[in-house]
């Protein structure tokens, strides 16, 4: 039996969804070692882009940041902000990114910005960064969040990266280059969005909860089709490729 973190379980999860050849936008963190990881196994053409524009990066060690010059080991070429959010991001070229998030709502909106009412939050967060370039401009994206029954919600207290906005329509709307998200992994469960509705849906969950735990978790009306499969787990092979990644657990953590 293969004995997994659960920091462990949503990296290995996070990078089955990222595919050969892509052009990837990991960012620091869990995506960060998802993407790498996917390289080091299915995905070896995937390219690996920093915001700060080292383009199909090869770290040896895992980077801090995103401007982080660990990036610079290996890649292609190293460009610029304006470049790699212009040039790359708005003009269509990026495949995939990744986003987390403070709420979501049933069309994948997400706030990072604050948490209450907008003259007197309760909480304030970092806001965008890059994160509605990425949202509004990469092709589709893989978010990434804890889950917790207030980040599920119905309406957002303030929508910082679109998601599918309203359903259907909504982002030619207002002329996005990019397609919105396409799967949320939690440490309960995945979704992906029903191609009719553009509202999230169950995909699987993972081992150890239920469909009930998933429903009793979301503050809006979750579609649940006929068949929830269980999420696959890590195998030993990905976790040591991780842990060759990270050797000192910057990000797997001392303990991984």
């Amino acid at each position: 039996m293969v004995e997994y973190t659960k920091t462990e379980f949503l990296i290995a999860c996070a990078s089955r969804h990222v595919r050969d050849g892509e052009n990837v936008f990991g960012g620091t963190g869990m995506p960060l070692l998802a993407a790498l990881m996917a390289k080091e196994t299915h995905a070896p053409r995937s390219n690996l882009i920093s915001e700060a524009g080292f383009i199909d990066a090869r770290p040896r060690e895992v980077p801090l940041s995103v401007a982080d010059t660990r990036y610079y080991y290996g890649c292609s070429a190293a460009l610029g902000l304006i470049e790699t959010l212009g040039f790359l991001l708005q003009g269509g070229r990026i495949d995939v990114g990744f986003l987390g998030a403070a709420q979501i709502d049933e069309f994948g909106n997400l706030n990072t910005s604050y948490i209450g009412p907008y003259d007197a939050p309760k909480v304030k967060l970092p806001g965008s960064g890059g994160g509605n370039d990425i949202a509004s401009s990469a092709k589709r994206l893989i978010i990434m969040m804890a889950h917790d029954k207030r980040k599920f919600i119905k309406k957002l207290d303030y929508m910082t990266s679109p998601g599918h906005l309203e359903g259907p329509g909504s982002r030619k709307k207002w002329s996005m280059v990019g397609n919105g998200p396409e799967v949320v992994i939690t440490d309960m469960c995945q979704f992906d969005f029903d191609p009719d509705t553009l509202k999230i849906r169950l995909m699987s969950v993972h081992p150890g909860f239920t469909v009930e735990d998933v429903i009793e978790n979301v503050m809006f009306d979750l579609i649940i089709p006929d068949t929830v499969t269980v999420t696959e787990e890590p195998t030993q092979h990905q976790l040591d490729i991780m842990h060759k990644l990270d050797p000192t657990g910057i990000y797997l953590g001392k303990g991984g």
